[in-house]
């Protein structure tokens, strides 16, 4: 992903963790079952429906690690608080609707589309 697709714009990656809410009722798994025999997630690779799987805390932490990824490519020290959560609506309907893309793929569009 490119990082100029996504700065200037902090706090999405929190949306993606309330799509654990929206998602149709299933057994959620832990996060750790996503990551490798090292014990690492590859969130480049984390899809939509997998976040939506795992528990609403995980997918909270998982939510704080997109926002402190994405405040660091766009050099930024704070949040809008107030857009974040209107964002956050855009990422949950795009990801329910596209459960096989990429959580940043998700992200990503919902950037593009706001420009």
């Amino acid at each position: 992903m490119k990082s100029n697709s996504c700065v200037g714009r902090v706090g999405l990656g929190l949306a993606a963790a309330l799509v654990v809410s929206t998602a149709p009722v299933r057994a959620q798994v832990p996060l750790t079952t996503y990551m490798d025999s090292k014990g690492y997630l590859d969130v480049q690779a984390l899809t939509c429906a997998q976040l939506a799987n795992t528990y609403q805390e995980d997918a909270d932490y998982l939510a704080a690690w997109y926002s402190g990824w994405y405040n660091g490519l766009a050099k930024k020290h704070f949040v809008h608080i107030t857009r974040t959560k209107a964002d956050e609506h855009q990422v949950i309907v795009y990801c329910k609707a596209n459960p096989n893309v990429k959580v940043i793929e998700a992200i990503d569009t919902i950037f593009k589309n706001e420009k």
